[in-house]
C-alpha cells in the first residue's frame, strides 16, 4: 500500500510547548511543528528526530535507508532463510536494540511496520525519554521499551546472542562518541547479535577526517561482511553527510541497492571494491 492510499493518522495530541526551550536531563529540547503535521525535535541545538503523523513515513534520509535494510533483513526470517533466531512463524518475536533514542522515530516506524517485533532503546537522557513517550504516543512495553542508560554501558551489559538487529544512532553534538566507534564496541555488537544478525550504524563523517574509512576498517576487523550506504559525495569524502554502515557475519540482504534507487536521494550501496578500499585506507580504532 502506498503512502497516498494509507488512512490519515491523527496529529500528535500531547505535544509539549512549541518553539521554546524545554529542559531535559542533558540540556534542552525544542519542538517545531511543520505544515504537514510532522514535528522536528532539536536536542541541544542539533536536529535529533523528525516525526510524522504516519509513523512509517521517515523524514530523515538515513533512517529511511535503515528501515529499508531492516525490512529486507526480516524478509529472510519470513522466508526461512535465517536460522537460530526463531523469529519466523509462531516462534519468539524479532528482537531489535537501539543505541540512542531521541524521539524514537525509527523504533516507532519499525513497531508500526512489524508489530510482532520487540525493541529496546538505550537513551541517556531520562527526562527526554519520558517526554517523547508522551509527546509522540510511542508503543508501550514490551513492544517498545526505553531504558535510561549510557549506550556503551547498555551494549556491554546485554547478554550474547540476544538481538536480530542492532542500531547505533548516538551523537554528542554532531559526532558519535568516540567510545562507540572502537573495535571493542564492534566486538560487543558482534557478541550481542544472534547468528545472522545485522548491525546498522549512523556515521556522520566530516570531510577530510577519514572517519568513515576508520569506521569501515574497524568493523571489517570484526565482521566478515561490511557495507556502506551513502551518497556519492559522502562516499568520496567531499561533503559531510549521514551514511549508514552495515555489518554482519552473513552476506548482506539481497536487493538493497535496487531498493535504494527508489529513494528521493541519489544514494547507493557501495560496491565491494569501494568498501575494501575504505578499509585499507582507514585505521582500526581502539579504546583510549
Amino acid at each position: 500500500m502506498s503512502r497516498r492510499d494509507r488512512p490519515r493518522r491523527a496529529a500528535f495530541e500531547q505535544l509539549g510547548p512549541l518553539d521554546t526551550l524545554i529542559p531535559i536531563s542533558t540540556g534542552s529540547a525544542r519542538l517545531t511543528l511543520e505544515n504537514d503535521g510532522s514535528v522536528l525535535l532539536d536536542v541541544n541545538g542539533v536536529p535529533s528526530s523528525h516525526l510524522h503523523p504516519d509513523p512509517e513515513h521517515l523524514v530523515f534520509e538515513y533512517m529511511r535507508w535503515m528501515l529499508l535494510v531492516i525490512d529486507r533483513h526480516l524478509e529472510g526470517f519470513a522466508s526461512g532463510g535465517l536460522e537460530n533466531s526463531g523469529a519466523a512463524g509462531a516462534g519468539p518475536a524479532i528482537q531489535l536494540a537501539h543505541l540512542g533514542g531521541g524521539g524514537c522515530s525509527l523504533p516507532r516506524a519499525i513497531a508500526a511496520r512489524h508489530p510482532r517485533s520487540r525493541q529496546i532503546v538505550a537513551e541517556i537522557d531520562e527526562l527526554l525519554a519520558q517526554q517523547v513517550r508522551i509527546w509522540f504516543d510511542l508503543p508501550r512495553s514490551p513492544q517498545l521499551r526505553v531504558r535510561t542508560e549510557d549506550a556503551l554501558s547498555a551494549l556491554a551489559s546485554w547478554r550474547e546472542d540476544r538481538f536480530d538487529v542492532l542500531v547505533r544512532d548516538v551523537f554528542a553534538g554532531s559526532l558519535t562518541p568516540p567510545e562507540l566507534v572502537t573495535v571493542q564496541a564492534a566486538e560487543h555488537a558482534d557478541r550481542v547479535l544472534r547468528d545472522g544478525g545485522i548491525y546498522l550504524a549512523n556515521c556522520a563523517a566530516p570531510p577530510g577526517t577519514g572517519l568513515m574509512a576508520d569506521e569501515v576498517a574497524t568493523l571489517s576487523a570484526v565482521f566478515p561482511y561490511v557495507g556502506v550506504i551513502a551518497e556519492p559525495a559522502h562516499l568520496s569524502g567531499k561533503r559531510r553527510g549521514n551514511c549508514v554502515l552495515l555489518a554482519s557475519r552473513r552476506p548482506l540482504p539481497d536487493a538493497i541497492d535496487r531498493d535504494l534507487r527508489s529513494d528521493a536521494v541519489s544514494v547507493r550501496l557501495a560496491r565491494t571494491a569501494q568498501v575494501e578500499a575504505l578499509a585499507r585506507a582507514g585505521r582500526v580504532l581502539g579504546a583510549a
